[in-house]
């Protein structure tokens, strides 16, 4: 079952602003692509993407989080 919902674990303290564990990985995300131009950014996230769903390795998961990143952002494209 893909989890929607934020699922991050506990953020490393911040005092001077209120992060939240959801933050620390979007710094984190915007870090690994600060100073890299459109192709190896792209180059990035689809190593990136392979990565992280080896790391899941449950196919039913991984259909589930692909249709839910493609809904919405492309019109259906009826089956041939």
């Amino acid at each position: 079952m893909l989890k929607t919902q934020p699922n991050f674990g506990a953020g490393s303290p911040a005092p001077l602003r209120a992060y939240t564990p959801g933050d620390d990985f979007y710094d984190l995300l915007i870090d690994t692509h600060r100073g890299l131009d459109d192709d190896t950014s792209r180059l990035v996230n689809a190593r990136l993407v392979l990565l992280l769903a080896n790391h899941i390795g449950d196919m039913a998961v991984l259909r589930e989080a692909m249709a839910a990143a493609r809904h919405g952002v492309t019109p259906e494209t009826p089956a041939p």
